[in-house]
């Protein structure tokens, strides 16, 4: 079932943290963002955005925007894009502003993969579970949550909390 739900979402992306305004067109944020990300996305290729509810509805970040991309490979290049926006630019990583809202405050906005519920709380738990262990990498790939102790050492796929449980 998971796996269904994973797949379902494979051509998604979310951008969690951004401020919720009562006019706001979650198209033209995202036409602003891979703009910013110089990233070459058609009209076409956004099939959908819109606001997901909060499975947490006492916590106090916005909802999380979800973008349907026309495929895979799209996907992977917004996100490929953003992250290498972030990296060259230290200082002035993606944030709210970025995707023409204004704010008082710089607001960190976060572009990733849209994961189903299972593999987010697995994605949680294993971050968790990493930092007790002091594992450097915790990252997912394609639905796929992976770690690695050092930079060097071999990758590990967490497929289920049992698998979590055995770490080393």
């Amino acid at each position: 079932m998971n796996h269904m739900q994973q797949q379902s979402r494979s051509n998604n992306i979310e951008i969690q943290c951004v401020p919720e305004h009562r006019s706001e067109n979650l198209y033209t944020m995202f036409k602003q963002l891979v703009s910013t990300v110089k990233c070459d996305v058609s009209e076409g290729d956004v099939l959908h955005c819109t606001r997901i509810a909060k499975l947490d509805h006492k916590s106090k970040r916005p909802r999380t925007i979800v973008v349907k991309l026309s495929s895979q490979k799209i996907r992977d290049t917004v996100l490929a894009a953003c992250t290498k926006y972030n990296k060259a630019n230290p200082r002035d990583r993606l944030h709210a502003a970025h995707l023409g809202i204004s704010c008082e405050n710089i607001v960190p906005i976060f572009i990733t993969e849209h994961l189903s519920p299972v593999n987010k709380s697995l994605h949680a738990a294993t971050r968790k579970k990493a930092k007790d262990l002091d594992y450097k990498y915790v990252w997912f790939r394609n639905g796929h949550i992976f770690l690695r102790k050092t930079e060097f050492s071999e990758r590990i796929l967490i497929n289920n909390m049992d698998k979590l449980k055995n770490l080393p």
